[in-house]
C-alpha cells in the first residue's frame, strides 16, 4: 500500500524529455533541472540545439545527457530508455513532448487561402504547434512541395503522425515502466493538445493522434497505478511557429479569453507541478490555453 502522505521530491531524480532540444521541450528541461532533476535530452536531428540545452542544464548544477532517436522507428523506443538509464543510472520521470505536425496546411486553411496566396509556403521542419498553436517539440523531416494544396487521404502521413504522437509515447511508457515504478513515485507527463477535444478538419491526422494520446494517458493512469501517475498537459498557444503570419497570429489570439499567447515557460511550470506536487493526481488532462477551451 502506498502511503497517502508520500511526496516526490525532485532533487536527484532523473527525467527524460522527448523533443527536449528547443522551444517547449527546452523550457521543460530547464524547469525540471532548476527543480533538481538530472535530465536526458532526447532529440532526432537538432543536435546542436540539444547540446546547448544540455549545457544550460549542466550550468544549473545538474547532470544532462543526450539521447538521439527517431520516434518513427520501433527499434529506437527501447534504445532511448536504455540509453537514458545507462547514462544517468535511473529514470523517474518521462515527459512525452515530441510530436509531428505540419503547419503549412493549417496556415493556408485558417486564412481561407489553401493553394492560393499562401501557396508559397513550403512545409519545412515540423513546427511545435497545433492548429491553435501549442507547444510540443517536433520530430522534423523534410516535406513535399505539394503539402499545402494536398487534398484527400495520405496513409503514409497518417502512419507517421500516429506513430510519433501516440504509438511512441505508449511504447516509451511501457519500456520505462520498470524504472519509473522502482520507488513508487514515477511520473509520466504527456504533452496533449486542445485539438483532441476540438478537432481541426484540415489536419485530422494530427488531431486524431492527440485524441489517441489523451485516451492513452487515461488508460495508462489505470494500468500503471498506484506506483506511477500519468497525466497530460494540453496547451493552446505556447509558441507561434515562425511560419505563422501576423494576420493568423492575431486571429488566433482574438479567440483566447485571456487575450494573449502563452509561453513555453508556463507550460514547463505546469509539467513541474505535476512532477513535483501531483502525488494524488492521475489520469487528468490539464488545459493551459488562456481559457480557449471554454469558448
Amino acid at each position: 500500500m502506498i502511503e497517502s502522505n508520500l511526496t516526490c521530491k525532485l532533487s536527484g531524480k532523473v527525467a527524460l524529455v522527448t523533443g527536449g532540444a528547443k522551444r517547449v521541450g527546452r523550457a521543460i528541461v530547464l524547469e525540471l533541472a532548476r527543480a533538481g532533476c538530472d535530465i536526458a535530452v532526447h532529440y532526432r536531428s537538432s543536435a546542436s540545439e540539444a547540446e546547448e540545452t544540455a549545457a544550460s542544464a549542466r550550468a544549473l548544477g545538474r547532470r544532462a545527457s543526450l539521447v538521439v532517436g527517431d520516434l518513427t522507428d520501433p527499434a529506437a523506443w527501447p534504445a532511448i530508455i536504455k540509453r537514458a538509464v545507462g547514462e544517468l543510472g535511473r529514470l523517474d520521470i518521462l515527459v512525452n513532448n515530441a510530436s509531428l505536425f505540419d503547419p503549412t496546411v493549417a496556415i493556408a486553411a485558417e486564412l481561407g487561402d489553401a493553394g492560393g496566396a499562401l501557396s508559397h509556403f513550403r512545409a519545412g521542419p515540423r513546427a511545435e504547434c497545433n492548429p491553435e498553436v501549442s507547444g510540443a517539440s517536433v520530430t522534423s523531416r523534410s516535406s513535399r512541395p505539394e503539402a499545402v494544396a494536398a487534398i484527400g487521404f495520405d496513409s503514409a502521413e497518417w502512419d507517421r503522425t500516429m506513430r510519433v504522437n501516440a504509438v511512441a509515447p505508449a511504447a516509451l511508457a511501457y519500456y520505462a515502466r520498470p524504472h519509473l515504478a522502482a520507488d513508487g513515485c514515477g511520473r509520466i507527463i504527456n504533452l496533449c493538445d486542445i485539438s483532441a477535444e476540438r478537432p481541426w478538419p484540415h489536419y485530422l491526422a494530427y488531431c486524431a493522434s492527440k485524441a489517441a494520446l489523451v485516451a492513452l494517458t487515461r488508460g495508462l493512469a489505470r494500468a500503471f497505478a498506484p506506483r506511477i501517475t500519468v497525466n497530460g498537459v494540453s496547451p493552446g498557444i505556447a509558441v507561434f511557429p515562425e511560419e505563422y503570419p501576423a494576420a493568423l497570429r492575431e486571429k488566433i489570439v482574438s479567440r483566447v479569453p485571456l487575450a494573449r499567447e502563452g509561453t513555453p515557460e508556463e507550460v514547463a511550470r505546469l509539467v513541474r507541478f505535476l512532477a513535483e506536487s501531483g502525488d494524488y493526481i492521475t489520469g487528468q488532462i490539464i488545459s493551459i490555453d488562456g481559457g480557449r477551451n471554454v469558448t
